[in-house]
């Protein structure tokens, strides 16, 4: 199966007045404020001769709205039946996190399907009512694991993981920005459909 970016023509998929230009401007703004060149050890081990640093943008005042509504249409787009039926985003901490609640906006500015978003702890807490999903409960509901970008895949299905033990039906993961490293077969080979709203030779890297 082969990942599906935005750019993917789509006969079927809404598109909103704009959307287009949102999907230019993110990817702009993503080699402005997050490509960081040199040697670099990533958090799976591997080195690489360049760091793209998602949270200067998931973070920022222009981007951050950006990326809610360029996933939002990616998710549109790619998911069969679109949106419907799909509760909630999230994934794990804190990667995950900003662009959840990107997402979780551009759903209600949008006025179609609401999403809540949710925190996928890195282990439970031992305190307080010892949740290791946070958030709106995600028992019996049907979720989509984010992240800005992904390497191995490791840390999106650590938060799969945890999202079916807490009882969420996982329809499928999406990122930002996808490396093509690898993450892509490894998501697959779990079932799960992995939708890119970029890939790293947009970037020309």
């Amino acid at each position: 199966m082969a990942v599906t970016t935005a750019s993917d023509p789509s006969p079927t998929s809404p598109r909103t007045p704009g959307a287009p230009d949102a999907r230019a401007r993110l990817l702009e703004l993503v080699g402005e404020l997050a490509v960081v060149r040199g040697r670099v050890t990533l958090s799976s081990g591997a080195e690489a001769d360049y760091y793209v640093d998602l949270r200067r943008v998931t973070l920022h005042h222009e981007a951050a709205p950006l990326v809610g509504e360029v996933l939002l249409d990616l998710l549109e787009a790619g998911l069969p039946g679109g949106l419907d039926g799909v509760d909630a985003v999230g994934g794990l901490t804190m990667g995950a996190d900003p662009v959840a609640c990107s997402l979780l906006h551009a759903s209600a500015a949008s006025g179609g399907q609401p999403l809540d978003a949710f925190v996928v702890r890195k282990e439970a807490k031992a305190h307080g009512l010892q949740r290791r999903v946070e958030g709106p409960d995600v028992a019996g509901r049907r979720v989509v694991a984010v992240e800005d970008t992904s390497t191995t895949g490791g840390s999106v299905l650590t938060a799969v993981k945890a999202l079916r033990e807490a009882g969420a039906e996982v329809v499928a993961v999406a990122v930002i920005l996808d490396r093509a490293t690898g993450a892509r077969e490894v998501v697959e080979a779990e079932g799960l459909p992995y939708l890119a709203a970029y890939s790293v030779s947009e970037l020309g890297l």
